[in-house]
């Protein structure tokens, strides 16, 4: 019956491993869903929508074969159509049976002062992510609906035609593990009984001979003769050779068992209770029509990057049109002047390095058209902060950087979420306290007035160290004036709203974040009529006017960026600055 019980036990054995086995192989279903794309013409880019991408659960690889160059860039559907709208491209989007379909989309838009605006869509700054591979690209990615994939070669040459995308089926072995393991031990089980059986039926046996008859006991003499040793010798048992059959047998089903085990992961065993994903609570209610954010903090961040990295090339070179592609209004205002400083004065310092990380803030706006924009605050080394605002004019250029200033140390603002993003304000908003395109000339009338003047009630005194410094400037400058010239000439100082249009977001408080620049003009003139006016040892404008005195005088003008917070209209509060920055935009001969 032993012997029953074990080839019983053999035959389960074989059985179970061999199931498992099989659903590792033979019945394995297929581990992906591929889905072809059919690319038609010779378009240079192809487009495939997010809802393709999201046809199948599961992460999305994407792979793209080509003659020579490939590349692929995700972004949002909105961002790529209207990148793409200046060029032909083809189009996937998902059928009525829910499969790719592909059609060719003319071009639908000319850009205005643009050549060839998708002529290299590398380096776009709307790009969330891109690759680029030679021959083949292939790579993972988990895109929400409202993302898609943008596909092309160089720009120009036609976009690789073999595209196909795959996901997970998701189908798994859950007991292939289980019973390989069940059929090792029942395998053991089998020897152990096959064993205990050969035991069984040894020991069962009767002796194959009589035995020879004993001899007759005797009593044993106990005394001994001199020279015995008095030690009597007992004959060794002879050792089972059965323990050692036990391990010779039971090694190769612990073998066979650790092979077939080393075929198997995670899919081969059955899967446990998953574990709930968190969601984050909704702190935060994005009213509604509103925009999505133009852009996320990583894109920032890498925007950011590259107008350090850019601006630092063409201030080796004080290369005024290569800073011109990633600066614009008074940001690039200022560095004109300092390229031309440069190349006049030997040891003239350039300014200093635009910040771009750590970034401690980041807003951007909620907008899905263009012009759009998006504030940052950079941390730099020595504890100072920088608030930046920077602007995209239209989908083929890339964003600029317009206002910069230094944030007062005790500033503070109240942004939305960066997932939200924040409306940008127009000019002759009425909800605020007032309007952005009026701040800087009711600034500038209170630095020409002070107290006096009509707007110096709107202004927070306390907290406006620029003032008490413009104040100061030019109070000392003014005093160096008369010791030498108050007798044949004099000095005004006069403020005005700079022409660079104001930039606004809003708080969530409902107030606004508005950068303006104001133009400060010093102007020394003669009033006697034999007197000039010399500049002396003031290189710079001597430089920048190119003259070293005038008959008529000269005017200096200083660019200020300043930062101000405006609360809401009936709020309590008043108009708070919280960032400046001035430099010098050029020295001129006043005319007669």
């Amino acid at each position: 019956m032993r012997f029953v019980w074990a080839i019983i036990a053999f035959v389960l054995a074989t059985v179970m491993i061999g199931a498992g086995i099989a659903q590792r192989t033979i019945l394995e279903a297929p581990s992906t869903i591929t889905s072809e794309v059919d690319v038609p013409g010779s378009a240079p880019y192809v487009l495939v929508d997010g809802a393709v991408f999201g046809s199948n659960p599961g992460a999305q690889t994407l792979r793209v074969e080509g003659d020579g160059a490939v590349f692929a860039a995700y972004a949002r559907t909105n961002d790529l159509t209207q990148w793409l709208a200046a060029t032909d491209h083809v189009q996937v989007t998902l059928d009525g049976g829910g499969m790719p379909r592909s059609e060719t989309v003319p071009a639908s838009v000319v850009p205005e002062g643009i050549d060839e605006p998708t002529a290299n869509p590398v380096g776009s700054d709307l790009w969330l992510d891109e690759f680029r591979q030679d021959g083949r690209l292939t790579t993972t990615l988990q895109l929400p609906a409202e993302m898609s994939v943008l596909i092309a070669a160089d720009g120009t040459a036609p976009a690789p035609s073999t595209i196909s995308l795959s996901w997970p089926t998701g189908a798994s072995t859950p007991w292939a593990a289980p019973l390989i393991i069940a059929g090792g031990v029942m395998l053991l089980v089998g020897i152990v009984l096959y064993i205990l059986a050969l035991r069984h039926v040894r020991r069962s046996r009767g002796p194959r001979r009589k035995g020879l008859p004993f001899p007759v006991t005797e009593p044993i003499d106990l005394a001994l003769e001199p020279g015995n040793s008095g030690v009597i010798a007992s004959q060794p048992r002879r050792r089972s050779l059965l323990p050692g059959k036990r391990a010779l047998l039971a090694a190769p089903a612990l073998t066979i068992s650790a092979a077939l085990l080393a075929g198997c992961t995670a899919e081969g065993w059955p899967a446990g209770e998953p574990t709930p994903t968190p969601t984050p609570t909704e702190t935060v209610i994005v009213p509604e029509g509103q925009g999505a954010p133009a852009l996320t903090q990583t894109q920032a961040e890498r925007v950011l990057a590259r107008i350090a990295e850019q601006v630092a090339a063409a201030d080796e070179k004080a290369d005024y049109e290569a800073a011109a592609k990633r600066l614009d209004g008074p940001a690039l205002n200022e560095r004109r002047t300092n390229y031309r400083l440069q190349k006049k004065i030997d040891d003239q310092e350039a300014l200093a390095p635009i910040p771009s990380s750590p970034v401690t803030a980041f807003l951007p706006q909620a907008q899905d058209g263009w012009p759009r924009m998006f504030l940052a605050v950079v941390e730099e080394t020595d504890g100072a902060a920088t608030v930046m605002t920077v602007r995209q004019e239209n989908p083929w250029t890339d964003y600029r950087l317009t206002y910069l200033s230094s944030l007062r140390a005790d500033a503070s603002m109240n942004l939305a979420a960066a997932y939200v993003g924040a409306v940008a304000v127009e000019p002759n908003s009425p909800f605020l306290l007032m309007p952005p395109e009026q701040v800087a000339a009711a600034y500038a009338d209170v630095l020409n007035k002070g107290d006096k003047s009509d707007f110096a009630d709107s202004f927070d005194e306390e907290s406006d160290t620029f003032r008490v410094q413009v104040a100061e400037n030019r109070a000392e400058l003014l005093k160096n004036f008369n010791k030498t010239g108050e007798e044949t000439g004099k000095v005004s100082f006069r403020a005005s709203a700079g022409k660079t249009e104001p930039l606004s977001l809003v708080t969530l408080d409902s107030g606004a974040i508005v950068a303006v620049t104001v133009v400060e003009n010093e102007t020394v003139v003669p009033t006697d009529d034999d007197a000039v006016i010399k500049l002396g040892k003031n290189v710079v404008a001597r430089a920048l006017s190119g003259v070293t005195q005038s008959k008529t005088g000269f005017t200096t003008r200083y660019a200020d960026q300043l930062y101000f917070f405006v609360p809401a209209q009936g709020s309590n509060e008043k108009i708070q600055l919280i960032a400046s920055r001035s430099n010098i935009l050029d020295t001129k001969v006043v005319e007669e």
